[in-house]
């Protein structure tokens, strides 16, 4: 059974594919065709991390494709009481049709799909989050920047900067990522895209310095310097962080056409300036748009491939 964990799971064609059927999906909703791909199907919504983005889009996202979310808040739930996510598993998939988990660690995610008997999608944990990969590449592609990308990461090592390792290897395109000291992303993510990059041919550069990142890029890209769970750290980041601002001096080292993503909440005059985030470069209300439309390329797509 094929569940949707991480990009790397995926090749470069399956990626396209869900993209392609995105598109497809995007351009009937614009024009107020809602076709019934899953029909009567349920999908459940497990969160155990607060969302705005994720829930609205796959509650959205299912209801356009015939289907319903079911949303369940680990508090609402026998997860949050210290039931194993093996039995939740069990019984949550016997009922549903597919699940969608937005948590903590990763292995709890690899968890419930080991004992699902439904496709399992990653809405986000702390080591990756596809389905915002998947967004971001669809708003490039809608750009048509897809053609020689280049895009530069500015920020911490996150989740985030995992995903574009993971998306930037398997579709062989030019990756800079640029984190302060101390906040690099994990060797072993690396390592493994560096293998990925072998076949796809994607260059990948690692490094502290945000101008080399960021000079002539197409694509600017970063994500909140603190984390949900990050609190705590908030002082300490944002001094770590100095100078990793995208303000529009560092948008200038870019080509003249590139453009701004960003996955939201973004924290302005933080890691983005106002004057990028509402300038004409930036796409980051088409991006988090999308979130709706390539999700419903996921599903449609997991549903199919279960059906086989």
């Amino acid at each position: 059974m094929r569940h949707f964990l991480a990009l790397k799971d995926y090749t470069k064609e399956e990626i396209l594919e869900i993209l392609e059927i995105a598109a497809k999906i995007k351009i009937e909703t614009k024009n107020k065709v809602f076709k019934d791909y899953m029909p009567k199907q349920t999908l459940g919504m497990i969160f155990e991390k607060s969302s705005t983005r994720t829930r609205v889009s796959f509650e959205t996202g299912i209801y356009q494709l015939g289907g319903v979310g079911l949303f369940l808040s680990s508090n609402d739930i026998q997860l949050g009481r210290g039931e194993p996510m093996s039995d939740t598993s069990r019984v949550i998939s016997s009922m549903v049709d597919m699940v969608m988990i937005r948590t903590f660690d990763q292995s709890r995610i690899v968890e419930f799909a080991k004992y699902s008997k439904v496709p399992v999608i990653n809405g986000l944990s702390d080591q990756y989050h596809p389905v915002q990969l998947l967004a971001d590449y669809m708003t490039i592609q809608e750009a048509k920047l897809d053609k020689n990308l280049i895009v530069g990461y500015i920020g911490d090592g996150n989740n985030l900067a995992n995903s574009w390792l993971m998306l930037a290897s398997k579709l062989g395109f030019e990756l800079r990522i640029a984190t302060p000291k101390g906040y690099e992303v994990d060797e072993k993510v690396v390592d493994e895209a560096m293998e990925f990059a072998k076949i796809s041919g994607a260059k990948i550069i690692i490094g502290n310095d945000p101008i080399e990142a960021v000079k002539g890029s197409t694509v600017v890209t970063t994500d909140t310097w603190v984390s949900m769970g990050q609190e705590e750290e908030k002082e300490k980041r944002i001094k770590d962080f100095d100078g990793y601002i995208i303000d529009s001096k560092m948008m200038s080292l870019a080509q003249d056409k590139a453009v701004f993503l960003h996955c939201l909440p973004a924290y302005r005059e933080y890691e983005v300036s106002e004057e990028v985030i509402e300038s004409n470069q930036s796409l980051v209300f088409q991006e988090a748009e999308n979130r709706l439309h390539a999700q419903k390329g996921v599903m449609v797509w997991l549903d199919r491939q279960h059906k086989k």
